[in-house]
């Protein structure tokens, strides 16, 4: 507990890390309260679930756009302006939404919403590493990633009440006043203390190329990319069978959906708030490998469970490895990609991810039609452990890579040591005042 509250008082001490972990917190309270509201806005309008299906895709779109052909922005351009004008932008578009009715339109400013989150959120998570010492980095992933899944929870809970009480607008106007503190919270933030170095560029294109070319070189980048999109493809057959799991297989009605969404939001914040202290004990390869197994197990076994009870406990366990599982994501992209890069790197795997599970959603869906909902959450678990020993094998040699670094490290500083030792020797030999050599009487023979 002790180790938990120096984690905490990293918020005190770091005025910065605590601008950015506060302005996080409003944000991401604003866009998950966004995501209930907009839905329910314009399913009262329509009735229609292909604008529902609409306003998703204008939500995550963007972010697969922005990550394949923007992404070099996050660090060409000030991350602290790029997220002002972020928060800005998403606080206008909610000043417009209450005078909307019109569902296209509304649709429209759910897609501007979305750019701006695609340009939002990578610019943080880039930023984070330079705000914090090296050491503090891995606690303050886990701060700020659990703070997300707080607003995860907390957001929608704010969006119910608001729009149960009084409609749509006051939950807009609350998201508005949200996006405008994060924006003047962020705009104290100095600016070079989110960019370590000026940035480079060899033309928009070229960028965008190395972005790729980073992910796929780096050995912990490509870690992330082929372990989370595997993730990916269990986590949509989970989503989208969640509903018709509760409530047919279990019988248990929305108060039970309610019920299994709360537990597994409990779950993501435990597991990324203690996961800096797991990594810190037993290193990546078995946290990231085994989070991934624990969610595995545990969506695997819930596919089984005989009641919403123990559907929710198994839930909760799958998403304690699935809060800490984000945090190694995070943590390895910190490691792989310098920070000049890691803005693009950032939006390539956040775009690939959004792209492999927007895919992975309509094959779930054919999926839970044809063997049902708990199938489709035994074959996610099946995913989860493959996606498990993925990651063990390539966390693995990761760690070779990182031993024979630091063992070619040693060798450099003992063979400097060596010659410095040697050109030591030879000065003092330099300086020493030469021997006098006894007499010796010649022989007589001589």
């Amino acid at each position: 507990m002790s180790e938990q509250r120096g984690r905490l008082a990293l918020i005190r001490t770091n005025s910065e890390f605590r601008f950015l972990f506060v302005a996080t917190a409003g944000s991401a309270v604003g866009t998950y309260l966004a995501a209930l509201v907009l839905s329910v806005h314009i399913f009262d309008e329509t009735g229609s679930g292909r604008w529902l299906a609409g306003l998703l895709l204008a939500d995550f779109l963007p972010i697969v756009v922005i990550g394949l052909t923007l992404g070099p922005l996050v660090d060409r351009l000030s991350r602290r302006r790029l997220m002002v004008g972020a928060d800005l932008v998403r606080a206008a578009t909610f000043c417009a939404l209450p005078f909307v009715d019109d569902p296209a339109t509304i649709v429209v400013l759910a897609g501007v919403n979305g750019v701006a989150t695609g340009f939002f959120r990578p610019a943080v998570w880039a930023g984070l590493p330079n705000l914090v010492d090296p050491t503090e980095r891995e606690q303050a992933t886990s701060l700020l990633s659990t703070v997300e899944h707080i607003a995860w929870m907390v957001g929608p809970i704010v969006a119910g009440l608001l729009i149960s009480f009084s409609g749509p607008d006051p939950a807009y106007w609350f998201n508005a006043i949200s996006f405008f503190g994060s924006a003047l919270l962020i705009s104290r933030i100095a600016s070079s203390s989110l960019q370590s170095s000026e940035p480079l560029t060899r033309g928009h294109w070229r960028d965008v190329r190395d972005g790729f070319g980073v992910v796929v070189r780096e050995r912990p980048l490509l870690t992330v990319l082929l372990v989370w999109n595997m993730a990916a493809m269990a986590t949509a057959g989970v989503n989208v069978a969640e509903v018709v799991f509760v409530k047919d297989d279990l019988g248990a009605g929305n108060i039970g959906l309610g019920f299994l969404v709360g537990a597994t939001g409990v779950g993501l914040i435990v597991g990324s708030f203690f996961a800096s202290f797991v990594l810190g004990t037993i290193g990546m390869r078995f946290v990231y490998g085994g989070s991934l197994a624990l969610m595995g197990l545990g969506f695997g076994a819930a596919a089984f469970a005989p009641s919403l009870v123990v559907a929710a406990v198994l839930a909760a366990l799958a998403t304690v490895g699935n809060g800490c599982a984000i945090v190694c994501n995070q943590v390895l992209v910190q490691r792989g990609a310098p920070d000049e890069m890691r803005g693009r790197a950032l939006s390539v795997l956040m775009s690939t991810y959004y792209a492999t599970l927007g895919l992975a959603m309509a094959g779930a869906g054919l999926l839970v039609d044809a063997a049902g909902a708990r199938a489709t959450w035994a074959v996610a678990g099946g995913i989860y452990l493959a996606a498990s020993v993925v990651a063990m094998v390539l966390t693995r040699k990761l760690r070779r890579e990182a031993v024979s670094e630091a063992t070619d490290d040693v060798g450099v500083a003992r063979l400097q040591l060596l010659l410095e030792d040697i050109d030591e020797t030879r000065r003092r030999e330099y300086e020493r005042p030469p021997r006098k050599l006894p007499y010796l009487p010649r022989s007589k023979s001589s």
